[in-house]
């Protein structure tokens, strides 16, 4: 029996990585907010490696932090370990990897939402929504509970006819043994929505206690304090390692044997799984000239023996996952305590959404996470924050927030999804931004905070703090280009034991220190500063005198790119009235609706010509012409 449980301005159902930045982004702007889950004690969970970060998905989290969402904060308070990787490289494939403990992770995180004054963190199973005049008010639990409001987010990850598979045993699950969500998926198909099935999998997990970490090679954290949110000023400095070890010819040969017993092999597995996170058996099969796969053995918390085998992903039987764990060095007499497998879900088709991530079918409705098709716990996050930020600022009257491709990587990964879809689980790489260089890992404050402040997640007392830092940076470049260094005999010996060629002539700070053997650091002793430069503005200054020919080029090209972002296709126009448009062009354009020329020239099968076409259109009128009538 149906009744009346609450009204309030956003519901958000879940409450993983997505549906806890939704839940604080829509309370921190002033909405009454509600956060549904089917279990409390799941809340933030990691299902599957026990880490927060990387290549791309670190500055992910950085965007985050920057625009005020919890994922950073959160890690920074919580981790085990953090290392910034790819430092043999440049600025802008930079990124900060953290080990989380997991438990520690899931119960801070829980503990914010609770501490949220305009949140309610509620145990309870969606099974329908509240649906009026194409619009949705609310929805409906299990119980029978009706809670109304004036936008939903949707962020059920991996739940939706979630199955579990491992060996020939195939069940209705979500992660981890939970319950899964079936009658949310069954209605959203009835209210006319595109599903696919994706899978995703996990590896086995291991007593660390029998492994002999003298046949593997460690891993320690940084010894540098870092972090990922830029509010954290004390850090965790008792780290504990990773270790690393091999796959080998005799893993190999076992897995070859037992192919026949794998469900992705033997036809159980229906999903489509993610190219970038392969499962062993994958590997094995299309790697097959590599003697070797790199595995790392990831502690999964502080007060718990419980070690992550990352690398192993597997749906193989139980008997199989045993056996291949005995010949990988280290692991020779290893007890596993939990089996690797894999878990078939439900997903929607993310073309279907608009880039606030408001669904095109149903108004109010948002979607974000897993169910757009992602995979990977940042993915997740920043879809999570922009939702929750749209559903609130809708709930409130205010402006929606779109980012653009050339503000973050967040505004990358939502354009990916929305204009182009995803035929298998989509992951955020750092060669999918074309403006990678502008899209750092240094500068995700520099280019988000001031949007974060406008719409009231970034508190006035960091924002200030930010002014300054940002003022800093600006005066430290300027006083680089207007200071000469005089080619006196101190300078020209210093020079030389840096081993940089000595000055002809007076040169400007700003010139010497784009020499590549330069560092801040070491032009700061020929030219002190009056002001102390902590390190991060250090880290700025250096970044922005010796890329500043590229960045200057990347900001031209956006600039280019704006022109057509500018040029907005109204919501009147009829695509069956264009002539001249390819068939394929005329079906992409009609199905996901761009809001700009911009966005249509990345849809898929949608072509240069097609585009001129388009423009011609728009510029002759007609569509005005339309409007008017």
């Amino acid at each position: 029996m149906a009744y009346h449980a609450g009204e309030y301005d956003v519901i958000v159902v879940g409450a993983g990585h997505a549906g806890c930045e939704a839940g604080l982004a829509a309370a921190r702007q002033g909405a009454k907010t509600l956060v549904l889950t089917i279990n409390l004690d799941m809340v933030a969970f990691m299902p599957c490696n026990p880490s927060v970060g990387g290549p791309a998905k670190g500055i992910v989290v950085r965007e985050i932090d920057a625009l005020g969402g919890e994922m950073g904060r959160n890690i920074d308070k919580t981790h085990i370990q953090m290392r910034m990787l790819n430092t043999g490289k440049g600025p802008a494939v930079r990124a900060l990897r953290a080990q989380a403990d997991k438990f520690a992770y899931q119960n801070e995180m829980k503990k914010t939402l609770e501490d949220e004054k305009n949140l309610t963190l509620m145990q309870g199973m969606v099974d329908r929504l509240i649906i009026e005049d194409g619009e949705c008010k609310g929805v409906i639990t299990q119980t029978g509970a009706m809670y109304h409001s004036k936008a939903v987010v949707i962020t059920t990850g991996t739940f939706l006819r979630g199955e579990i598979i491992l060996g020939e045993l195939k069940y209705s699950s979500g992660p981890n043994n939970q319950q899964p969500s079936i009658k949310l998926s069954e209605h959203l198909e009835e209210l006319g929505f595109d599903l696919v099935r994706f899978k995703t999998g996990t590896p086995p997990r291991v007593n660390g206690e029998t492994i002999d970490y003298g046949k593997t090679e460690i891993q320690p954290g940084d010894d540098v304090p870092r972090a990922f949110s830029y509010e954290t000023t004390a850090y965790i400095t008792d780290q504990l390692p990773c270790w690393l070890t091999y796959t080998n010819e005799g893993t190999h040969a076992i897995i070859d044997r037992n192919l026949h017993r794998s469900p992705m092999y033997s036809g159980m597995i229906k999903g489509t799984g993610p190219r970038y996170c392969p499962s062993i058996e994958d590997k094995v099969v299309r790697f097959n000239d590599k003697p070797r796969h790199q595995i790392f053995l990831e502690p999964e918390g502080r007060n718990t023996h419980e070690v992550y085998v990352q690398g192993l992903s597997t749906s193989l039987p139980e008997d199989v996952q045993k056996e291949i764990l005995s010949t990988i060095p280290g692991l020779e007499n290893v007890q596993m305590m939990r089996a690797g497998y894999a878990i078939e879900y439900d997903a929607v088709v993310p073309t279907q959404l608009w880039p606030t991530l408001e669904t095109k079918r149903i108004k109010n409705l948002y979607t974000a996470g897993q169910i757009n098709g992602t995979s990977g716990y940042e993915e997740a996050a920043g879809q999570g924050l922009m939702a929750g930020i749209n559903a609130g600022r809708r709930a409130l009257n205010e402006e929606e927030l779109i980012l653009s491709r050339s503000e973050a990587y967040i505004g990358v990964l939502i354009d990916d999804l929305v204009t182009k879809g995803t035929n298998e689980p989509y992951r955020l790489l750092t060669s999918r931004a074309e403006y990678r260089l502008l899209l750092r890992h240094d500068n995700a404050d520099l280019r988000l905070t001031e949007i974060g402040h406008r719409i009231g997640l970034i508190s006035d007392a960091r924002y200030e703090r930010f002014q300054t830092k940002k003022a800093i940076i600006e005066a430290e470049i300027e006083r680089l280009r207007n200071t000469i260094i005089k080619p006196n005999a101190e300078v020209q010996a210093k020079l030389k034991e840096w081993g940089s060629s000595e000055l002809k002539d007076g040169i400007r700070g700003h010139d010497l220190l784009r020499r590549t053997e330069m560092t801040y650091a070491l032009v700061s002793e020929l030219i002190p500063s009056e002001q102390e430069i902590t390190d991060d503005v250090a880290e700025q200054v250096e970044i922005q005198v010796k890329y500043e020919g590229y960045i200057e080029k990347s900001i031209q090209q956006v600039e280019k790119l704006k022109k057509m972002e500018n040029k907005k296709i109204p919501d009147l126009i009829d695509y069956d009235a264009i002539t001249g448009l390819a068939s394929e062009a005329r079906q992409k354009l009609k199905q996901v609706r761009p809001l700009s020329v911009a966005q249509a020239s990345r849809i898929s099968g949608v072509n240069p010509a097609d585009i001129s076409i388009l423009l011609v259109y728009i510029e002759q009128g007609k569509i005005a012409k339309i409007a008017q009538n």
